[in-house]
C-alpha cells in the first residue's frame, strides 16, 4: 500500500490490485474526518475535512486499520435480465476464441461484483469470476450507445445507464433501470453489489426487458488483479436533466412548486428574459455520493455564493443563480437581491422604464416588474445572483445544484423559464461588500498547487515546465474543466494507460497531447489520464472565475508545511482567496511606466 498526495485535502491510496482496493475501500468506511471515498481500479481516493483530521493523522489511521484479507463482502445482490443480441457479440466471440453461445453461457454463469462507479451516475465497473473475459475496447468508439446496453471492456462488464458515446463491446441489452433518482439507492449497481446476469424470458426477448431484482446474499471470493480499460465517454452536458417549465415547476410534475415542497409559500419569482451563455441554479453541491458515481458539483465560486447570500441575509449555502456572462432577469413580486462574483455593469430598470446603476455586492430592493440587466463581465467570468429567501428548485440527492456532466439538478435556464424565490431569511441584509480582485482576460494570476498523485509519470523537465511557463485559459473551457495551453507541452516519463482512479476538483489532468485540463466542479469522478498536481482548496474559487485569455502561473506548495491545519483547516474567506497576485495585461499599444 502506497499513500500519495492528491491535494491539500485528499490522499490517494494505491493498492496492489483491484481486489485489495475493494477491501481497503470497505475497511475505511466510517473513518473519522473522511468525507468521501472514491474507489478506482487499484486505488482509493480519500477526501478529508482538515477541521477534523490532518493528513498526517489520517495516514496513521489508514495504515493501522485492519483489512479482511480473504473476502470482499458485498452489500446486496441484483439480478439483471439481458437479451443477448448485442452488435459486437460475434466479434467478442472471435476475440476470445469461443462461440457466441459460449460467451453468453459463461457470462450468465459467472459471478460479477461492482468494484467502483465512474463518469455517469449509476455506471458500475463490474468484475467477474471467469478469467475468459478480457476484451479490448472498440478501436473506434460509437457516438451513440443506447441506455441499457450491456458491454465488455478489459475484465469488466458495464451497463450504460443513459444514452452516451462509448467504446465498450456491446453483447446485449436490458431495460433494467440503472439510475433512478427517486429510488433508494438511486444506482442499481453500486460498489459492492453482487450482480447476476440472467437470460431475459422468451416472452420479452423480442421486445422490452422489464425488471431487475435485488436481494441480500453472501460474500464473494477474492479475484486476481485486473487492468482497467479506458472509461466510456461521458454523456453530453445537458442531456436528460431535470427541467423547470415556464411556471417554475419541474417538467412532468404537474402543479407542484419548483422546489417540490408545495407546502412552503413563495414570495415571488424570477423570470429569465435573456439568458447568458450558461445560466444555472447552484448551491454548495451534493458531496458524499461518490459510491453512486456522482461528483459533488456545486457553485464554481463558493466565495461569491457566500458573499451574495450574506448581502441578502440568507444562510451561506442557499441556492443562487450562476451566470456565465451577462443576462436579463425580471422580478415578479417584491424582494431583495445582490450580485457577487464577476464584475460588470449592473442596471435595474423599473416597470416605468426608469433605470439606476447598482453597486457590485450590495443588496438592493426589487419590486414587481423590475428588470435586472447584467453586462458582459469586465473582470471574472461568473456572476452569482442571490435573492432573499434563496432560489427554490427541485433537489436531487439533497442539492439543487445543476451538474452539467451528470445531468442532475435543474436544467440550464432559458428564455421564459421562471424560478421561485423563497420566503424569509434568518439574517439582516449586509450592505458592506467584501473587497475582492478578479482577473480580466490577458491578466496573469498565480495559483497554488500541490504535486501528485502522478507527478512521477512526468519527466523532470515537465515538472519544471509546469511552474516555469505561463498557461493560457482557452475558450474550450466549461464547468467540467478549463483547457489550458502552453508553448511547451508536458512530457511523460511513463507511457501506457493509467488504470482509472478518482480525481478531485482542482486536479490538473494531462491528456496525451501534454496540454493540461484543470478540473472544475462538474468534472468526471474518475479518469484514466495522469494527474500531475491539484490546486489548493483556497484557489478553487479563483479558478472558477478565469475567463479565456487569462495567463496562469502555478506555484508548488508543500501540503503539510503550507496547508496543514492552518490555513487549510479554517473555512475560506475573502481574505484567504488569492487575489493580490493578479497582474493586469498591458495592451501593446499602451506605454508602460517603470
Amino acid at each position: 500500500m502506497r499513500i500519495l498526495t492528491a491535494s491539500d485535502r485528499a490522499l490517494l491510496v494505491e493498492a496492489a490490485d483491484l481486489d485489495e482496493a475493494m477491501r481497503l475501500n470497505l475497511a475505511w468506511d466510517g473513518i473519522h474526518g473522511v468525507v468521501e471515498r472514491i474507489p478506482g481500479a487499484r486505488t482509493v481516493l480519500l477526501r478529508f475535512d482538515p477541521l477534523r483530521v490532518s493528513a498526517t493523522e489520517l495516514v496513521a489511521v489508514v495504515e493501522a486499520t485492519p483489512v479482511d484479507a480473504e473476502h470482499v463482502r458485498h452489500t446486496r445482490e441484483v439480478s439483471i435480465p439481458v437479451q443477448y443480441d448485442g452488435e459486437d457479440l460475434d466479434e467478442v466471440a472471435t476475440l476470445l476464441g469461443v462461440s457466441a453461445e459460449e460467451v453468453v453461457n459463461r457470462h450468465l454463469a459467472a459471478e460479477w461484483q461492482v468494484a467502483f462507479s465512474g463518469f455517469a451516475p449509476g455506471f458500475g465497473y463490474t468484475v467477474g469470476s471467469d478469467p475468459l473475459f478480457d476484451v479490448p475496447r472498440r478501436s473506434s468508439p460509437r457516438t451513440r450507445v443506447p441506455a441499457g446496453s450491456v458491454g465488455l471492456a478489459g475484465h469488466f462488464t458495464g451497463v450504460y445507464p443513459r444514452e452516451s458515446p462509448g467504446g465498450w463491446q456491446l453483447i446485449g441489452r436490458t431495460d433494467a433501470v440503472m439510475w433512478d433518482i427517486e429510488r433508494d439507492p438511486p444506482a442499481l449497481m453500486s460498489p459492492g453489489t453482487l450482480v447476476r446476469f440472467v437470460r431475459a424470458p422468451a416472452s420479452v426477448r423480442g421486445g422490452a426487458v422489464r425488471s431487475a431484482t435485488a436481494s441480500p446474499g453472501r460474500d464473494m471470493p477474492p479475484r486476481s488483479s485486473v487492468a482497467l480499460p479506458p472509461d466510456p465517454m461521458p454523456a453530453r452536458p445537458g442531456d436528460a436533466v431535470v427541467a423547470l417549465d415556464g411556471a417554475g415547476h419541474r417538467a412532468g410534475t404537474g402543479s407542484g412548486s419548483a422546489a417540490g415542497v408545495g407546502s412552503v409559500a413563495a414570495l415571488g419569482t424570477v423570470e429569465v428574459v435573456r439568458p447568458s451563455l450558461q445560466l444555472l441554479v447552484q448551491d454548495l453541491g451534493r458531496s458524499g455520493h461518490a459510491a453512486l458515481g456522482v461528483s459533488a458539483s456545486g457553485v464554481a465560486d463558493r466565495t461569491a455564493l457566500r458573499d451574495a447570500n450574506r448581502a441578502v441575509g440568507n444562510p451561506a449555502g442557499a441556492a443562487v443563480l450562476e451566470s456565465v456572462g451577462g443576462c436579463v432577469l425580471r422580478f415578479r413580486g417584491d424582494g431583495v437581491a445582490a450580485v457577487a462574483g464577476a464584475v460588470g455593469e449592473l442596471v435595474l430598470t423599473d416597470a416605468a422604464g426608469r433605470t439606476r446603476t447598482l453597486a457590485h455586492g450590495t443588496p438592493f430592493a426589487v419590486v414587481d416588474g423590475d428588470e435586472l440587466a447584467l453586462g458582459h463581465p469586465t473582470h471574472g467570468l461568473r456572476y452569482v445572483i442571490a435573492v432573499r429567501g434563496g432560489i427554490r428548485a427541485h433537489e436531487a440527492l439533497g442539492s439543487t445544484a445543476s451538474d452539467t456532466l451528470a445531468g442532475l439538478g435543474p436544467a440550464p435556464l432559458k428564455a421564459g423559464d421562471v424560478v421561485e424565490m423563497g420566503m424569509g431569511a434568518p439574517h439582516a441584509v449586509d450592505p458592506h461588500p467584501q473587497p475582492r480582485t478578479l482577473p480580466a482576460s490577458g491578466d496573469q494570476v498565480e495559483l497554488e498547487i500541490t504535486l501528485g498523485p502522478r507527478d512521477d509519470w512526468f519527466t523532470a523537465s515537465a515538472l519544471q515546465t509546469l511552474t516555469a511557463q505561463e498557461w493560457t485559459v482557452t475558450p474550450r473551457s466549461d464547468r467540467v474543466g478549463i483547457r489550458l495551453h502552453g508553448d511547451v507541452p508536458l512530457e511523460r516519463a511513463t507511457g501506457g494507460e493509467l488504470p482509472s482512479e478518482g480525481a478531485v476538483t482542482g486536479a490538473i489532468q494531462v491528456p496525451a497531447d501534454g496540454q493540461p485540463v484543470l478540473f472544475l466542479p462538474d468534472h468526471p469522478l474518475t479518469g484514466g489520464y495522469p494527474i500531475i498536481g491539484a490546486l489548493t482548496d483556497r484557489c478553487l474559487d479563483l479558478a472558477g472565475q478565469l475567463p479565456p485569455g487569462v495567463r496562469i502561473r502555478f506555484r508548488v506548495v508543500d501540503p503539510v508545511m503550507d496547508h496543514g491545519r492552518s490555513p487549510a483547516s479554517r473555512p475560506a474567506s475573502a481574505a484567504d482567496t488569492p487575489q493580490a497576485s493578479v497582474r493586469p495585461h498591458l495592451d501593446p499599444t499602451e506605454k508602460g511606466t517603470s
